[in-house]
């Protein structure tokens, strides 16, 4: 009798470590970091500095657990690519129009370093901004010189304009140009639609209302359905295209605010500028009807702020956009900048990560910016690498493009080369793109310890890694490895073993 209650406890205790191990280090979340174009960072450098801090800084990256990078790539109507239709960026060389002196591409490059440390990489572009304010030289192939018509004046912006159909066909083009000349896993959109409202100055489009109103009775629902046609006929032209890139926005946090007089379905207890009233993004419609892949809400504020709570905003999200995947925008240096107010003597980033894994449909985050997580703010990047990003981790999966698993690994081996031990594999055969495994992860077990093959979890994983070969470091002997595939859509193969 001792025996079995004693086995019981031990079974119990056990379960009670896993449940605890999948809470603490999550087998699927996603992980990514936004490098952006538009703060400067390549600004005075060559093009061979540039590379040379991008690989630094995916390095650090890496290390940190981060498992996406969101690259921009097109920040008004311009490219940070070989693009077809548009000019050089000026935030890439200085002056737009002139290209790169050595030839670079820089996603193409980043795609490949991506992959190379088993990341993802997401091409990010603004679709409707033309001319920012410190931009004075446009190229001659600049679209706002080549299509004046299709353009409107906003203060110091000049900005695509949303009612015309000809600039959505224009932005799919674009879209179609980057997915089918690079092997991106998505295509990312932030939060500039309708550009932000400035007092005493209204959106020059009434005409092109009273022209042509569709049926609607008011203007403001008449912008956001020429938003979302934009966001369906994106949607559709990638799934025809190219059905494994995912389409992801990161909205504007406040969705609309419950003191505007709406019900708590529709907004958030904040006072803050609202997503469906002011920028005209339905983007829970967006995700009702399955138009997005995943949304990073930029939940950029701390606990406590009174016109936008950190929490506030983290459980309404949760309660309301849960259609499709839900990450969660960090802001790093806002965070590390203020006290928690449960314990004065730290910073916000665990009370944030607590709320974070805390709310059931929320799969993981995203930091603004790369750079900040490098720069290691208030321990921020050592806190990830120690506790929140320990273990590597799977991207969420996304059933609704993609569920069938590859096929496993083939024909396992150990070689020794130059005094290194490798595990090898064959990739596995496929018919559909879909099915092609892209990338492995690799665990390692105590050869005392149970394998079970539908819950291999996140604390014995050693890599991921989009070769078929992968280094083993330290004694090996006593150790099981375990190697699965992974398809584009992160889907896992049944694991092969290797025993040392």
């Amino acid at each position: 009798m001792k025996k079995i209650f004693l086995s019981l406890l031990l079974t119990f205790i056990s379960c009670l470590c896993a449940f605890s191990n999948s809470e603490q280090y999550p087998k699927r979340e996603f992980r990514g970091a936004w490098i952006q174009c538009v703060n400067g960072q390549y600004l005075g450098k060559s093009m061979s500095e540039i590379r040379s801090m991008l690989s630094s800084q995916l390095d650090v990256l890496n290390k940190a657990g981060i498992n996406a990078i969101i690259f921009q790539v097109r920040a008004e109507g311009d490219a940070l690519y070989a693009s077809k239709y548009e000019p050089w960026s000026r935030y890439l060389t200085g002056r737009q129009g002139l290209a790169p002196s050595d030839g670079w591409d820089p996603l193409d490059w980043m795609i490949n370093e991506c992959h190379k440390r088993g990341m993802e990489c997401h091409a990010w572009i603004n679709p409707y901004r033309a001319k920012t304010k410190g931009t004075n030289e446009l190229a001659p192939n600049n679209p706002v010189l080549q299509f004046p018509e299709r353009v409107f004046r906003y203060g110091d912006l000049i900005i695509f304009n949303p009612a015309l159909e000809i600039n959505r066909t224009y932005t799919c083009m674009i879209i179609d140009d980057i997915i089918s000349r690079y092997d991106v896993d998505g295509l990312h959109m932030d939060d500039y639609f309708y550009p932000y409202p400035e007092n005493g100055i209204e959106i020059p489009d009434m005409d092109y209302y009273k022209k042509n109103p569709r049926g609607f009775h008011n203007i403001d629902d008449w912008r956001r359905d020429n938003v979302s046609m934009l966001i369906h006929d994106i949607h559709k032209l990638i799934r025809a295209k190219k059905p494994w890139v995912k389409f992801g926005i990161s909205p504007f946090g406040i969705y609309r605010n419950s003191a505007s007089g709406v019900n708590t379905k529709e907004g958030s207890a904040t006072n803050g500028l609202q997503n469906y009233d002011q920028l005209y993004a339905d983007v829970v419609l967006w995700q009702e009807k399955g138009w997005v892949d995943y949304l990073i809400p930029q939940i950029y504020w701390n606990v406590g702020t009174k016109a936008a709570d950190y929490k506030v905003l983290c459980d309404w999200w949760n309660d309301y956009c849960s259609k499709r995947p839900l990450y969660i925008g960090q802001d790093v240096e806002r965070t590390v900048k203020e006290a928690d107010p449960n314990n004065p003597q730290t910073h916000q980033m665990a009370l944030k990560y607590n709320i974070q894994r805390s709310e059931p449909n929320v799969q993981g985050s995203c930091q603004w910016y790369a750079a900040a997580v490098v720069n290691n703010p208030g321990g921020y990047r050592t806190m990830l690498e120690q506790n929140y990003h320990k273990y590597p981790a799977l991207q969420p999966l996304m059933p609704f493009i993609d569920s069938k698993a590859p096929k496993s690994p083939q024909k396992p081996s150990i070689i020794y080369e130059q005094g290194k031990v490798y595990i090898t594999w064959n990739a596995p055969k496929y018919k559909k793109e879909l099915d092609r495994a892209t990338k492995y992860v690799v665990y390692r077990y105590a050869n005392n310890e149970k394998i079970k093959a539908k819950s291999l979890d996140a604390t014995h994983i050693v890599g991921i890694t989009s070769d078929t070969r992968f280094p083993l470091e330290g004694n090996q002997h006593g150790f099981t490895y375990v190697v699965t595939s992974l398809d584009r859509i992160n889907n896992e193969s049944k694991p092969i073993t290797v025993k040392l």
